[in-house]
């Protein structure tokens, strides 16, 4: 393999190309392209309001919420404005030569490839520059970016999801997400490795998903603005789909993160390259080529820039002499703990101000302080060489445990030269992109988002509202509409928990928690409704009724894991059931495998009956007649659950148990046997019987996850939390329970369950 610094003289070209497998329109998603975004009216406020922030407390804000519309319009105002950034920045032609020209409308890829060798190089070099000045100097690099590095790929949280599967580009990035991620196991994933680099170098950080997390990882606006953009871009992957396929060539071929931390790289830069090499193939025939071409290479020059940017000001900040690092870097320390110095610190007085006083938010203010602080009293040495400062932070002290170990360090080095450089200014490195991040900011804030519509989603029928849900990216004020769904089927469901007898392929009647009543009330549903009442079909049903079965089965089976798409996004996958939850999605997509993706296999299922239907993200689908509007209601279930993977975290748990449990025996058993009979295709139904077994596939899984979650809640929270929780994980198994036996927002679950026909299956999955 190649080092950083060498180049390489053409682009990677991918080994297969674009077969006609991938060319099949199903497989062609290039973005969405709808146009305008929709939000309520009362989302704007609200997002004005996040965006007054400061840019450490909007990145950490993003981080934390993905189901609000006013983060996802937040998102939206963060994108435009960043990617206008040759409007509004004079300097960013200077700071980054333009990428290779367009060529009748095509990209030159190897001018491309060679354009971004050249800034890796200089990447590498800078940052080679300032490690080759000691530990110190590095481990205040490693810093400066963590907040960038511990983010990894965030771009990618959603890039698989109902409107964009089963996409060729898709598939690839999501196969490189699910190597990122570790292959379901955290501690092999990227960040996780990347953590174990930083704190080997003595830098520790709190957890990501933790409030102050951009507050200790983020040293200076820029940073942090840098993190908020690419989290807004985790929020539209679909619709920024060109920006995504450009930014992440670009991320992985300047290597900074895996070079820093001196780690391989999980994903090279020639694999992040395919994805953008078949994105070009893709777009050879269409219409809109030169748009999305333009999109994806000037997305790439923005990325750069921007990258650029921040590893000169680090550069330049941790590359100074000894005694000025030193400087920079009790500056640092200041700026992480002046917020909480309180009123409990009134009386300190520095250059006669108290301390709870002094406002330290520019470099000139910090300089001033530490200038000041350097000659008070509390730094003056005394007989024992000591200081009232250092035994203050000493054990005992009333400063004890505010620094780490590592600062405290630091601060006692910075005393020890303290009273021979007293009388010299002290000159923190000029924050000459300070400017340039005020400006941005400004823009995020005064420039509204292109393409927005502000407007109430009230009355809408079945159809609509799957058509929005699918789509969510450009209809966020759809949202309020589908946790209003949730809710009123949850509610629905729950009166299932009291139920004189189970239903036909489910039993959600409640029980009292524990792993053993779990396993027996599954193995129970398992062998009593799914297993054992299966006897081969005595009569056949019709070919017609087949194909017009498989139809409006496909309806459900279109948004295969739809409920769990959206549950491994950045800072989530840190517990048992949170690995398990996005293993069983990353499986329904195949793992990054086109030909395995869940739903390649049910449009191959569809082909095989002569059925071409259009992608479920088209209006021109749910215009079809042929399916009942009452079959809209499964799917509309799973979707709007989808949306909400931390408000219904339990109940989507309890959800995933009953969809992987229910495909088990008759039902799949009966389908294959009918599509054989006429001849037709059963590669879906076959795989989902053997993935999905209680043996060791998703629905032990889902069992697992469950038992793990209530272990950890009760370990946490104790027995009460724990039996709260456990409600809420079988009101979602009762969710799935209601709709698949024939429920509906308004139907009578006893009348539901008392039907003497018996037959009320929605879907098969």
């Amino acid at each position: 393999m190649k080092g950083l610094l060498q180049s390489t003289d053409i682009s990677p070209k991918s080994p297969a190309g674009v077969n006609e497998f991938q060319r099949a329109p199903i497989h062609r998603f290039l973005g969405g392209r709808i146009g305008k975004f929709h939000f309520t009216p009362e989302a704007r406020p609200l997002a004005d309001t996040l965006l007054t922030a400061e840019p450490d407390e909007i990145a950490a804000s993003l981080l934390k919420a993905c189901e609000s519309e006013e983060h996802l319009l937040a998102a939206k105002q963060i994108l435009d404005a960043t990617l206008s950034l040759a409007e509004w920045d004079d300097g960013a032609a200077e700071t980054i030569a333009p990428t290779p020209a367009l060529r009748d409308g095509r990209v030159d890829r190897t001018a491309l490839w060679r354009w971004l060798d050249t800034h890796r190089i200089a990447v590498a070099a800078a940052f080679d520059g300032v490690a080759a000045l000691g530990t110190a100097a590095k481990r205040e690099l490693l810093r400066g970016r963590a907040a960038l590095s511990l983010l990894g790929d965030c771009w990618l949280d959603t890039v698989s999801q109902p409107a964009s599967q089963p996409g060729a580009v898709v598939n690839i990035l999501f196969g490189q997400r699910w190597l990122l991620l570790g292959e379901g196991c955290p501690a092999r994933s990227s960040v996780a490795m990347r953590r174990r680099s930083l704190e080997t170098e003595g830098v520790f950080l709190p957890p990501i998903s933790e409030a102050g997390f951009f507050r200790a990882a983020a040293p200076d606006a820029m940073t942090s603005l840098q993190a908020a953009f690419r989290l807004s871009l985790s929020r539209y992957p679909a619709t920024y789909l060109p920006e995504v396929v450009g930014i992440h060539a670009a991320c992985h071929a300047l290597g900074i993160d895996d070079h820093l931390a001196g780690l391989p790289p999980v994903v090279t830069r020639e694999a992040a390259w395919e994805a953008l090499s078949a994105y070009l193939d893709a777009l050879e025939d269409d219409p809109e080529a030169e748009t999305l071409s333009r999109r994806l290479v000037e997305a790439m020059r923005v990325f750069v820039s921007l990258e650029r940017r921040q590893v000169s000001m680090l550069a330049e900040r941790c590359g100074r002499s000894p005694g000025h690092s030193l400087d920079l870097q009790v500056a640092g320390i200041v700026r992480r703990h002046a917020p909480f110095a309180g009123k409990q610190h009134k009386l300190v007085r520095i250059g006669g101000k108290p301390l709870s006083e002094v406002v330290v938010e520019t470099d000139q203010d910090l300089a001033g302080f530490l200038r000041d602080f350097k000659r008070s009293s509390y730094l003056r040495a005394d007989a024992k060489g000591g200081c009232r400062f250092l035994d203050a932070i000493k054990f005992g002290g009333p400063m004890f445990g505010i620094f780490s170990e590592h600062e405290a360090s630091i601060l006692k080095s910075w005393f020890q030269g303290a009273a021979q450089t007293a009388d010299e200014p002290i000159l923190l490195p000029e924050a000459r992109d300070e400017p340039l991040a005020q400006l941005w900011l400004a823009n995020i804030r005064t420039r509204p988002p292109r393409d927005t519509v502000f407007e109430p989603a009230a009355d809408l029928d079945d159809r609509t509202l799957f058509y929005r849900l699918v789509n969510i990216e450009n209809f966020a004020n759809t949202s309020p509409v589908a946790l209003d769904r949730v809710r009123a089927g949850l509610a629905q469901a729950e009166l299932l928990f009291d139920a004189e007898t189970a239903g036909r392929y489910t039993d959600a009647r409640f029980f009292e928690y524990s792993p053993e009543a779990l396993v027996a009330r599954i193995e129970s549903i398992y062998w009593g409704k799914l297993v054992d009442p299966y006897a081969p079909l005595g009569e056949i049903p019709s070919r017609d009724e087949v194909v017009f079965g498989q139809k409006y089965y496909a309806l459900g089976n279109l948004v295969d894991g739809a409920w769990a798409y959206r549950s491994g996004g950045t800072g989530r996958v840190e517990s048992v059931a949170d690995t398990g939850l996005f293993a069983i999605y990353a499986d329904e997509m195949g793992l990054g495998d086109l030909e395995k993706n869940h739903i390649t296999l049910i449009y191959r299922v569809l082909k095989s009956l002569g059925i071409d239907q259009p992608h479920i993200r088209e209006e021109a689908f749910i215009d079809q007649d042929e399916i009942p509007d009452i079959f809209y209601t499964f799917p509309l279930n799973q979707l709007s659950f989808g949306l909400f993977p931390n408000r219904f975290y339990p109940e989507i748990l309890g959800y995933t148990l009953g969809v992987e449990m229910f495909g088990l025996g008759e039902v799949r058993l009966h389908e294959i046997q009918k599509l054989k009979h006429w001849g037709f295709d059963p590669i879906y139904e076959a795989v989902h019987l053997s993935i999905d077994n209680l043996s060791a596939g998703h629905a032990r899984q889902a069992l697992t996850m469950i038992q793990a979650h209530l272990a950890e809640t009760e370990r946490r929270y104790g027995a009460a939390a724990c039996a709260v929780e456990w409600r809420r994980i079988w009101n979602g198994y009762a969710s799935f329970a209601y709709f698949v036996e024939g429920g509906t927002l308004e139907a009578s679950p006893s009348a539901m369950l008392h039907d003497e026909a018996g037959d009320h299956c929605a879907f098969t999955l």
